[in-house]
């Protein structure tokens, strides 16, 4: 079954009632997983850190990342009452950590079985491994990465996953870890990779849908697909192309200020593109080729049969003349036809009748 996550993020503002808010219209909207973003916002940028073009744009302001962020930090204690209120409802809590602080609190403290690597991250080793340790399921996006970064990341993860603790970590010990055959089967059976446009929203142009194939022929693990795009079009085109997991930025009102909302679905929104994932991962079915249960009562209707073109009395050879083929396909195939031609006619046939030789 696909995944589905709605993608809260920061689109609460800072705001715990707007969080909770949030996680209603996931659930309401038919996804699996209501997911934000934990951070420390001292502990995530410097002082200095600009605000990215698409920040100020959606903002309306220029200002600091961390003047930014700091507006948009969830306490660990409303965390607690956002993922009890998850459970209440029967909808997956998940969250992104982008600090040692706040992946500690995630793992230890909200026992947090799954763990999203966001793109923004790919590339801090000593986090990425952080994330490895803890040995729980990996959601790695790569936004922004080529090939080789995605690669060095699943080397460290493969290192984290299989290496003792006093292992010695390093470029040659990860690489070691990835070509290892327990490293590749702790991949296999921790981490999803996601394909992701690291823009906001994401240009149709720069989508590449095709790179999810490229990302599962060269490291032979799950992808899904993590969209920025605006509108459902991409993500239910992405399940088409074999996604595993879908990712999407939700909004209550993209009116709101905030970087986010604008690149976001509203709650109709939401569960509109729930509905069409669900519809796509159905028609996808299971690949073989045959006739379908609700196809099968129109064959006789549609296909056709061998039939007397004419009355034909016995023993009068059967002629592209006196043979027709014609609904319905309840009789004598129509491959028959040539080895009929030239036979007598073992019966009389009215016009009409299909033959039965």
């Amino acid at each position: 079954m696909i995944r589905i996550i709605a993608e809260a993020g920061v689109n609460h503002n800072g705001d715990e009632t707007l969080a909770l808010a949030l996680i209603d219209a996931a659930h309401r909207a038919g996804a699996d997983v209501v997911k934000f973003q934990t951070f420390k916002a001292a502990n995530l940028v410097t002082r200095q850190a600009k605000q990215a073009a698409y920040q100020a744009a959606n903002t309306g302001k220029e200002e600091s990342q961390l003047a930014m962020l700091s507006r948009l930090e969830l306490s660990f204690d409303a965390h607690l009452r956002l993922i009890a209120h998850c459970k209440s409802l029967g909808i997956e809590f998940l969250s992104t950590a982008f600090d040692t602080e706040s992946l500690d609190f995630l793992v230890n403290r909200l026992k947090l079985q799954t763990l999203k690597i966001p793109s923004g991250e790919l590339t801090n080793a000593p986090f990425v491994l952080a994330h490895a340790r803890t040995g729980c399921e990996l959601i790695v996006s790569t936004g922004m990465a080529t090939l080789a970064e995605v690669e060095a990341a699943l080397g460290v993860i493969a290192f984290g996953l299989t290496a003792p603790l006093d292992a010695q970590p390093g470029e040659a010990a990860f690489m070691a870890a990835y070509a290892s055959e327990a490293g590749q089967a702790a991949l296999a059976s921790k981490v999803t990779l996601l394909h992701c446009t690291t823009e906001y929203p994401a240009p149709m142009a720069d989508i590449n849908l095709k790179a999810m194939d490229t990302l599962a022929h060269a490291f032979r693990l799950p992808v899904g697909y993590s969209d920025h795009s605006q509108g459902i079009t991409i993500p239910v085109a992405a399940v088409a192309r074999g996604a595993c997991l879908i990712e999407k930025h939700f909004t209550l009102d993209r009116t709101m200020e905030g970087p986010d909302h604008k690149a976001s679905l509203e709650p109709g929104e939401l569960a509109a593109m729930v509905r069409g994932v669900r519809d796509v991962e159905l028609a996808l079915g299971d690949g073989i080729k045959g006739p379908r249960p609700s196809e099968i009562k129109n064959k006789e209707i549609a296909r056709k049969s061998l039939v007397a073109a004419c009355d034909i009395e016995p023993g009068t050879p059967l002629s592209a003349e006196n043979l027709a083929i014609k609904r319905p396909g309840d009789g004598m195939s129509p491959y028959a036809y040539w080895q009929l031609l030239g036979q007598p006619a073992k019966r009389a046939y009215q016009a009409g009748e299909p033959i039965r030789e």
